[in-house]
Parts: C-alpha cells; sequence; structure tokens
C-alpha cells in the first residue's frame, strides 16, 4: 500500500503521527505559517482540543452542508474562522469528502490527483477513494501529482485535520477525494463544474473548497484602497464581502467578471469558480441550493502601506 511518507531529513509535513521539529529552510520557506508548523508538531490530543475548542463555540445552522468553502492558513490565524464550515458537516450522512484546493508551488493548467492511498494525520488516517480516483482518470482530464508536489501544498493538507475532527464519529465509514487545481481558464472551470456536478448532486457527497481571500500589502504586489471606506483593513473586508455576495448569489459569470475588475487574491477562486459551475450545472435540472456565509475574519487589520493582512471567510452550501 502506497502512503504519504519521507525520509526523516525531508519531513514537511505536520501531518505525520510522528512529530519532530520543523527544519530552519522550513521555516523559512513558510514564514508566514511557522508558528503553526511548529505548533501543530504536537500530538493528537493536543491538536483534537484545539480543533474541539473551536467546534464547541460555533453553531450548526447550515447543517447538513453540501459543501463548504474554507481557508488553509496556519491555524493560529484562520483555525477559529474554518469552525463555522466544519461544524456544518454531518458526519452521519456523509461518506465520501471532494476537496478542492489550489496549486500553489507549481504552474497547472488541470486538476491534478495525488499518488497516494493514503494521508496521515495526528488523529487517524485518510483513506483516498480509490474508486472515485479511477472514476475520474478514465475521464482524462487529470494529471498527476508528483509525490513532492503533494508534500508541499499547504492548501489540501491544512483540511485534513479539521476533516478528520468533523468526520470522528463515523472515521471509518468515509473516503476523501483530494483534488489540486490549477489556473483554470473560465470554460475549463466549466468543464470541471459538469464532471463534479454529479458527484455534488449526491447527498453522501461532501465537497470541502480550500481557500483563503484577500492577500493585501506589498509582499503579495496586491494593494486596492477605496478611501471611502475608511481604514485599509475596511476597504479590504468590504472588497472581499462583495465577493463573498457574488458567490452567495451562485453566479459563476458574476464572479468571474467581479475578479477581473478588481484583481482580489482570493487564492481559492479556481476552485470556487469549479464548484459554482457545478451548482449551475444542477440548477438547470431543477435543483435548489442556497449558499450562506458564516465568519469572516483577517489576519491583521491593515492601516498603513506597511501593513499585510490575509482575510478568511467560512460558508456553507445546502440543497433544499
Amino acid at each position: 500500500m502506497r502512503r504519504l511518507m519521507q525520509k526523516s531529513h525531508q519531513n514537511r509535513r505536520w501531518t505525520f503521527n510522528h512529530c519532530q521539529l520543523v527544519p530552519t529552510w522550513i521555516r523559512l520557506l513558510y514564514l508566514f505559517y511557522y508558528r503553526d508548523l511548529l505548533c501543530l508538531q504536537k500530538k493528537g490530543p493536543q491538536l483534537n482540543a484545539q480543533l474541539e475548542g473551536w467546534l464547541s463555540q460555533v453553531q450548526s445552522t447550515k447543517r447538513p452542508a453540501r459543501a463548504i468553502i474554507a481557508p488553509h492558513a496556519g491555524y493560529t490565524y484562520c483555525g477559529s474562522c474554518a469552525a463555522h464550515a466544519y461544524k456544518q458537516v454531518d458526519p452521519t450522512i456523509t461518506r465520501r469528502i471532494f476537496i478542492l484546493g489550489p496549486s500553489h508551488h507549481v504552474p497547472l493548467s488541470r486538476c491534478a490527483l495525488s499518488s497516494v492511498d493514503i494521508y496521515r494525520t495526528p488523529l487517524y488516517d485518510l483513506r483516498i477513494d480509490q474508486k472515485i480516483y479511477g472514476e475520474l482518470w478514465k475521464t482524462g482530464m487529470f494529471e498527476r501529482m508528483s509525490l513532492q508536489t503533494d508534500e508541499d501544498e499547504h492548501s489540501i493538507e491544512m483540511h485534513l485535520p479539521y476533516t478528520a475532527k468533523a468526520m470522528e464519529s463515523h472515521k471509518d465509514e468515509f473516503t476523501i477525494i483530494p483534488v489540486l487545481v490549477g489556473a483554470l481558464s473560465e470554460s475549463k472551470e466549466q468543464e470541471f463544474g459538469k464532471l463534479f456536478s454529479k458527484y455534488l448532486a449526491d447527498p453522501s457527497n461532501l465537497f470541502v473548497v480550500s481557500s483563503d481571500f484577500c492577500h493585501w500589502g506589498q509582499r503579495f504586489r496586491y494593494s486596492y484602497y477605496d478611501e471611502s471606506q475608511g481604514e485599509i483593513y475596511r476597504s479590504i473586508e468590504h472588497l472581499d464581502k462583495m465577493g463573498m455576495s457574488i458567490i452567495e448569489q451562485l453566479d459563476p459569470v458574476s464572479f468571474s467578471n467581479y475578479l477581473k475588475k478588481y484583481h482580489n487574491t482570493i487564492c481559492g477562486r479556481h476552485p470556487i469558480g469549479v464548484l459554482l459551475n457545478a451548482i449551475t450545472e444542477l440548477q438547470k435540472n431543477g435543483m435548489n441550493m442556497s449558499f450562506s456565509f458564516l465568519n469572516y475574519a483577517q489576519s491583521s487589520q491593515c492601516r498603513n502601506w506597511q501593513d499585510s493582512s490575509v482575510s478568511y471567510a467560512a460558508g456553507a452550501l445546502t440543497v433544499h
């Protein structure tokens, strides 16, 4: 059985059952996340308690979710926000979890699938659904992730412990389908949306769409500022919530136009685009759905041009 593993001197994933110190070069490479990469070296019970604490403070108002949008930054920054999405997951009916994460490290014009069978987390192992993978491979629309890419990409990785926690009461009864989403054209988003729509239609499936929202500041090369909103962080919030409102309208064309107009640095814009197109496909067949954002947060409040921040949002799709 293939497992997501590597030599000890290349230990890059905090999702290992054994925990070791993060090498200095990793701290430099993931500077923004490094506090959490160190924190998450703790043993499973400590991580479990952290996740439990965040989830206990949230209400399940949109349960059962058919899809969620949740952030993938370090848990110190976005853990409490992500809880609002994961609280809507119903483990009693969920049997397959599709995790769609954007590619941060490799150029990818399509989508890619993992080459391993199991992802290990500090809570328990998550099994990749090889039957569904087989169906996806047959379409010819997917590339294969290299082990290096799989190890390096945090957009899927950061959702694994929350997935494990949300499903722990039925941990032997579900599988995951991780999908790395590339820089898709609008037509490709439509194609993949149509492909995934049949899976989204199944109430035993859950889609986890991995995305942070605005990355603002000089280090992100993005400094949009609407002075009429007041402080910079309020302008960022206004910008993000414009996009969030469009997502709630379930309109992929309007979302694409919004991105073209404002160039908001929403890193999961393509996975979101795929989800919106999948929803559009199902709406053609009369399926009634709604999406609601439940929480919004920023890593810090920007007040001057030297500041920087990343925004986070959590929401859920329900079928009526």
